[in-house]
């Protein structure tokens, strides 16, 4: 009975939250507050996992391409491994393990402190000012953020094939951007846009539920990471079954 409580709770706040986005007050120093904070602050994490996930499947599929005698679709492989799987998925933990948590720890201090029944108090929406904000925040920046880790996941591929395979920059870049079509373009995209529900809601979820003082708030910050995550790779499969199977 809890497990459907709360998943039921979940769901509320879900649709609270996204009805919001379509209601005013929009508070928009907010939006750009955590924009700052769920992008910009994600930027080198994005960037250097991006970067060696290209890397190590560079090497990979050149280990496995020699055996055909196929190297030069190095750039091919690691291109659509990056923007199909690894480029939405590894962001999207990145991102979630970094503000989901941060999420919940900031909101489940506010919680435990009272400040959101003291938000009540005086007449504003809590889920309205501290929900939607970051929601709409993730929305934003996940997608732009998986590109930047596409792009850096594509260059670690260059540098392994150029320095190590020794293949020549026109045929690893030629065969990267060559068979990548606008499906696997729309399917990297739409992947990181349905998994910022996840990342944003379910951080916000943990933080608003929390209970116990500063040891629930502990709680609450693990909870939200591994819920996130957890979702994310169930998201990642039914996007994926859509686009494959439509």
């Amino acid at each position: 009975m809890r497990s459907v409580l709360v998943v039921q709770e979940f769901m509320l706040l879900s649709g609270r939250a996204v009805s919001n986005l379509f209601r005013r007050p929009h508070y928009w120093s907010d939006v750009m507050m955590q924009m700052d904070i769920i992008g910009v602050g994600s930027l080198p994490i994005v960037i250097l996992t991006g970067f060696f996930a290209g890397a190590v499947m560079a090497l990979q599929m050149f280990d496995t391409l020699s055996t055909f005698g196929a190297t030069a679709q190095t750039g091919r492989m690691v291109s659509i491994s990056l923007v199909l799987e690894l480029g939405p998925v590894l962001t999207s933990l990145m991102v979630a393990g970094r503000n989901s948590a941060g999420m919940a720890s900031e909101l489940g201090s506010m919680r435990v402190t009272e400040q959101i029944d003291a938000m009540r108090a005086l007449g504003t929406d809590p889920i309205q000012k501290l929900v939607t904000p970051r929601l709409l925040a993730t929305l934003v920046v996940l997608p732009l953020l998986t590109i930047i880790a596409d792009f850096s996941g594509i260059c670690g591929g260059f540098v392994v094939a150029y320095f190590f395979i020794r293949l020549s920059p026109a045929q690893y870049w030629v065969s990267s951007y060559r068979f990548l079509d606008f499906e696997h373009l729309a399917q990297g995209l739409v992947k990181p846009f349905t998994f910022a529900f996840s990342v944003a809601l379910v951080g916000c979820y943990c933080g608003l539920t929390t209970r116990g003082g500063t040891q629930g708030v502990g709680r609450s910050t693990t909870q939200a990471v591994v819920s996130a995550s957890i979702l994310i790779f169930a998201l990642n499969f039914l996007v994926t079954k859509i686009f494959v199977t439509g």
